[in-house]
């Protein structure tokens, strides 16, 4: 008997130390990867705003909202369904690969149908050309997700890597392109299409998913439904995160909905950006401790407090800096953004803990939590929305401020117990990174108003450097074995 114990023990602890590796050379090569790609499409991302008008950053803002609603029912769900399952067929990838075909011909047919809706209610008769034009971008995603899910299944995110360096590159060139040859707006249409269809297809040569697909659907029940279920709720996420364009588009210029959507792109880099990279890596992690209660909260409070450690410095540290940032990165037509991306960054911290719940209770087998907490995030905000935008674009910041709290509250109360996680294990495993970057934010504060007058470039720069070493400071005064965590996270 204690023979048989032993050995369980020693199996439990090689797939431990099995599933440790994977996870942190997935998380290299995820997060890794999404940082070098997201380098260069910033890179052209900044270069062409101070080419382009607020104006065309609204009108393209516009068609953004149709987009994200079809693109909450665009099949990822389906694909996450694979990713969950103990043993996968071919049949079963062909399937898939069938499902996601009828699904996003579907969006690209109703986008273009309801195109001239959508510019009835904007006003704005160029986004229906615009929307048409978008809709072939559909027709990409099936090529896309199969792949990503059938990589992501085996844990290989070094050949994701590889293939959204490739489509960054391929859409900033794009979007430069587009810029210095006088496109407008349409350049923002051009580089996702060409980011999109690159992707697919590197994608799917380093997946291998050479595959027919099958338009027998027998047998594949179990996929459509978790994929419906996880739809729902991107369909709710989409009400939660849309709401804001949706409502403003309606009373603002395009103008100044550019100013707004634009400092809500500078806000969300973290959450909308590297998050989902490492929520990736987490839902595959999760899956597969999807058994292991003990072991699937520890993995959660430690990924919490890893990415809020990183996250929360940059929040505090851009609403601390909005000044020079905007003016630096974006020039002087943008100062209209600087009060609004103040206000907004100090909204996206509770936004970044809330989007880390959906991976760790979809990956159990609890989407239906995604849903609820979903709906409620919907109810939330719209309705924050629905009063703030009488404040024009600082009104809708402050919408953020005072919604996304609640909204996380909430979502805790239901997400942490089917998690297996404590509120307080989670409230002391922020803490620490939290008081650091309060201290940081301040001592920036301090030194900026103490600067003599400086261009914004260099100012930046002073600040930034400031606020990288009061924040290692204040770690290691405050929080030393958060600092040893970290290295040793590094050193692995």
């Amino acid at each position: 008997m204690a023979s048989a114990t032993n050995q369980r023990s020693t199996h439990a602890s090689q797939r431990d130390s099995g599933l440790a590796r994977q996870v942190r050379a997935a998380v290299l090569w995820r997060s890794g990867g999404q940082i070098a790609a997201q380098i260069v499409q910033w890179g052209a991302t900044f270069l062409v705003i101070r080419i382009l008008s607020p104006s065309d950053y609204g009108l393209f803002a516009m068609t953004g909202v149709v987009m994200a609603l079809m693109g909450m029912l665009d099949g990822y769900g389906l694909a996450n369904g694979l990713i969950r399952q103990s043993h996968v067929t071919p049949r079963m990838i062909r399937q898939l690969l069938g499902m996601l075909i009828v699904v996003n011909v579907a969006l690209a047919a109703i986008q273009v149908a309801i195109a001239p809706l959508a510019a009835a209610y904007y006003r704005q008769p160029e986004v229906a050309a615009l929307l048409r034009v978008q809709a072939l971008m559909y027709l990409t995603t099936p090529f896309i997700a199969l792949p990503a899910a059938m990589l992501a299944r085996a844990m290989d995110f070094r050949a994701q890597a590889k293939a959204n360096m490739l489509a960054a590159v391929a859409g900033a060139v794009t979007a430069l392109a587009g810029a210095l040859a006088g496109w407008g707006v349409w350049t923002l249409v051009a580089a996702p299409f060409m980011l999109f269809l690159v992707r697919a297809i590197a994608m799917t040569w380093q997946a291998r998913a050479f595959v027919l697909p099958s338009f027998d659907f027998r047998g594949a029940g179990h996929l459509a439904r978790y994929g419906g279920v996880m739809a729902l709720g991107q369909l709710f996420w989409f009400v939660q995160s849309q709401a804001d364009v949706f409502i403003a588009g309606r009373h603002f210029s395009a103008h100044l909905l550019g100013i707004y959507t634009t400092s809500l792109f500078l806000a969300q880099i973290v959450v909308a950006k590297f998050v989902p990279a490492l929520n990736d890596v987490a839902f595959s992690a999760y899956a597969r401790l999807q058994h292991h209660a003990d072991a699937r909260a520890q993995a959660f409070v430690k990924g919490v407090r890893v990415v809020m450690a990183a996250a929360l410095p940059f929040y505090l540290g851009l609403a601390a800096t909005a000044e020079p940032l905007v003016l630096a990165m974006l020039g002087e037509k943008w100062r209209e953004a600087i009060p609004v991306v103040r206000v907004l960054a100090l909204a996206m911290p509770f936004m970044t803990m809330q989007v880390l719940y959906q991976p760790a209770c979809d990956a159990i087998g609890r989407p239906g939590i995604s849903v609820r907490n979903g709906a409620t995030g919907a109810a939330i905000m719209a309705a924050a929305f629905a009063v703030g935008v009488g404040g024009g674009a600082t009104g809708l910041a402050m919408a953020w401020c005072v919604g996304a709290p609640l909204y996380l509250l909430l979502g805790s109360r239901r997400a942490l117990p089917a998690i297996g996680a404590r509120g307080v294990d989670v409230f002391r495993a922020v803490r620490p990174a939290a008081t650091a970057a309060l201290a940081m934010a301040a001592i920036v504060i301090a030194i900026d108003r103490s600067l003599p007058p400086l261009a914004a470039v260099p100012r930046l720069a002073v600040l930034v450097v400031v606020g990288v070493a009061a924040y290692a400071a204040a770690l290691l005064i405050l929080a030393r074995s958060l600092v040893r965590e970290l290295a040793a996270l590094a050193r692995r």
